[in-house]
């Protein structure tokens, strides 16, 4: 059973930083593509940054420049460094496992982390 599991989420104000942790167990993680979704209150869930296997990375417009992720295989753990952060990037941040080494449309989701930007 694929279970991802977040952490690291917090409240911070604007400008701040936090860095998001996703642990995967029970996969060949190495082999999977992975990525970070979000849903704000009264939202739809969006992607926010995907990552494949063989490590090319994709961004939501509203979060290029700001946000990073990446991968440790050895740990079977994705990151979400989020920088510059804003109050429009509060929300509940899910970790996706995704179908493939590419593919982002598996079912396997984290229970999510809130991230709260205020002042």
């Amino acid at each position: 059973q694929v279970q991802p599991v977040e952490s690291g989420g917090g409240f911070v104000q604007p400008g701040g930083s936090l860095r998001l942790s996703c642990a995967a167990s029970g996969t060949l993680f190495s082999s999977y593509a992975m990525g970070w979704y979000r849903q704000a209150p009264g939202k739809q869930r969006e992607v926010v940054a995907t990552i494949t296997a063989g490590g090319t990375t994709n961004y939501a417009v509203s979060v290029k420049g700001r946000f990073t992720i990446s991968r440790d295989n050895a740990k079977n753990t994705v990151y979400l460094q989020m920088n510059s952060l804003k109050p429009e990037d509060t929300a509940i941040y899910y970790c996706r496992h995704g179908l493939d080494r590419v593919r982002m449309d598996g079912n396997y989701w984290g229970q999510g982390t809130q991230v709260t930007v205020s002042s």
